[in-house]
């Protein structure tokens, strides 16, 4: 028998062993992240008979009313300025455009709590901003000065589309970038003008982008739960909190909690549908349409248009942040306990984030690799857990979490003869676990998108050369996807240190982090105590602005340069 004949079978068998191992690992993480739905089920199903008829008269209609609104409103205010803002820096050249098409990334870097933290002092009657407008109009009496209330749904709204805008104008400007110069040129030969040309070209293009951008912003919408509950518009992930924490049922927010899941999965087939048939394909080779330069009056008005969602949704909230922390500083000094908060957030983000990142490269690899076509169901349904907000997915994960801390105990006294309580849950490996199923399709998309630039050939040529699975992910595909993996784990990271309602829910007993010591401080109404915990918040959230910034920039340059 050749040397042929006898590796051939040794190369199948090895192969069908690691599809083996990749549809077991593979269906392995896709059960843990069904553990959270299979949870509310089981806590759902434990409520008495009374409590449904209870919280559809008295909780779910104005919850869900509420919630309905709140979702319309974010929706709208972010389709248009991330549209708008979007079109204006890729169709129009005006001062300061070079700056404000990355500035307009900014407000991804406040979260929501902490943007409503700083504004409820801000807009108050006694606060910089009203009571500079009465010493500008003369005014003494401070309730002489109508002001919009921004305790209120519209408050909300504004407050939540001036943070979530981004996640449209991203994938949207992205588009508008890639659109050919002869697409547009053809519109306008035919007598279009540039509006038409938008309204009737570049928009209907781009309708898988905004699709996509608009759910995304929807669902951090309505994970929500600091902005919505300092502002007093009770949504159903509020009364799911409060259900859970105030009135001590598990099962009434559970209960909540499936009829919120089941929005989260209309808005996903709605996304899908959305896009079902469409997607942008454009003459290969053919560059980007030139920018058409505004002077003047128009130029103004282009810069002040985008200049006004950065100055309310970063300048704003950053500048009274920095002058709060300084009054603060100055009047007691920095908080003793400020280094621990920020070195629990920084230990738990980091954790989870090698986690997420490890399962990611593993379940990726998996459907770069194996020849199964049902893993890449199993990998779609690994990373469902982002279409979970955090206050659903910690009351879900209650059950498969309490029934594993048991068993542990148990099997430690059985052994020991002393129960050591709840480990899982005492050390923080629940929060963590939470932070891994809530953001692992990021880690999943990240190095995916990685892997596309990876071409096949240097798989089949390192298969010819008789390196295995380990060794081609070990020692090719690894340092080729090093800037994704890198990229993938810092945005897990910085979403893990903004993360407020599982980490509410989850965490130890007196274990603080610097989201959940923010919410104490403005639920107290202390403001500018916390204010130099959010500041840090702020701050660190700005890593992944910068992040995608440098890699548009490399985008664009590679889109003008083919």
């Amino acid at each position: 028998m050749t040397d042929s004949a006898m590796t051939a079978p040794r190369a199948g068998t090895r192969s069908t062993r690691s599809d083996h191992l990749w549809l077991v690992g593979c269906a392995l993480v896709a059960l843990l992240a069904l553990a959270p739905i299979l949870g509310l089920v089981f806590f759902a199903a434990r409520g008495s008979g009374t409590l449904w008829p209870h919280l559809i008269a008295n909780v779910l209609p104005a919850a869900a009313r509420t919630t309905a609104l709140l979702l319309l409103g974010v929706g709208i205010l972010v389709t248009a300025i991330g549209i708008g803002a979007a079109w204006l820096v890729t169709a129009y050249r005006f001062p300061g455009r070079r700056i404000l098409e990355w500035a307009l990334l900014l407000p991804l870097s406040v979260p929501s709590y902490v943007m409503a933290y700083a504004y409820l002092d801000v807009v108050h009657p006694i606060g910089p901003l009203q009571t500079g407008l009465r010493n500008l109009l003369g005014i003494t009496d401070p309730r002489g000065l109508p002001f919009p209330d921004i305790r209120s749904l519209g408050g909300a709204i504004f407050l939540l589309g001036l943070i979530l805008y981004p996640y449209v104008y991203l994938p949207v400007r992205a588009l508008f970038v890639m659109q050919s110069a002869s697409m547009l040129e053809a519109s306008r030969t035919l007598g279009a003008d540039r509006f038409r040309t938008f309204r009737t070209v570049a928009l209907p293009l781009a309708r898988p982008a905004v699709a996509v951008g608009v759910s995304l912003a929807l669902m951090e919408a309505l994970n929500d739960i600091g902005a919505s509950e300092f502002l007093g518009v009770r949504t159903l992930t509020v009364a799911i909190y409060t259900t859970w924490v105030t009135r001590s049922s598990i099962e009434g927010a559970a209960q909540i909690a499936l009829v919120m899941l089941a929005i989260v999965f209309a808005l996903v087939l709605i996304e899908r549908l959305g896009r079902r048939g469409m997607n942008y394909s454009g003459p290969r080779g053919n560059k980007p349409a030139m920018a058409q330069p505004l002077s003047g009056l128009s130029g103004l008005v282009a810069t002040l248009l985008c200049a006004a969602p950065i100055l309310l949704g970063f300048v704003v909230p950053a500048s009274y942040l920095v002058v709060s922390a300084w009054r603060r500083i100055q009047l007691g000094g920095i908080p003793a306990d400020l280094w621990v908060w920020t070195g629990n957030s920084l230990l738990f983000a980091a954790v989870a984030a090698l986690i997420t990142v490890g399962v990611g490269l593993f379940l990726a690899s998996a459907g770069r690799m194996s020849r199964r076509k049902s893993l890449h169901g199993l990998i779609r349904l690994s990373g469902i857990g982002y279409a979970i907000p955090g206050t659903v997915l910690a009351v879900g994960l209650l059950v498969p979490i309490a029934g594993l801390d048991n068993w542990i105990a148990d099997a430690i006294k059985g052994i020991w003869g002393r129960s050591p309580g709840l480990i899982l849950m005492s050390s923080g490996a629940a929060l963590i676990l939470a932070y891994c199923l809530r953001f692992l399709a990021i880690s999943i998309g990240g190095i995916e998108a990685g892997f596309t630039r990876i071409s096949p050939s240097i798989d089949m040529a390192a298969h010819a050369l008789g390196a295995g699975t380990g060794r081609l992910l070990g020692g090719i595909h690894v340092p080729l996807l090093s800037p994704a993996i890198a990229a993938a784990g810092l945005l897990v990271f910085v979403d893990c240190m903004k993360e407020l309602p599982a980490t509410l829910l989850l965490r130890p007993f007196n274990f603080e982090t610097l989201a959940t010591y923010v919410y104490g401080e403005a639920a107290r109404g202390t403001y500018e105590d916390g204010a130099i915990a959010a500041l840090v918040i702020v701050v660190i959230g700005m890593l992944p602005v910068a992040l995608l910034a440098r890699a548009g920039t490399r985008a664009e340059k590679r889109t003008i340069v083919g």
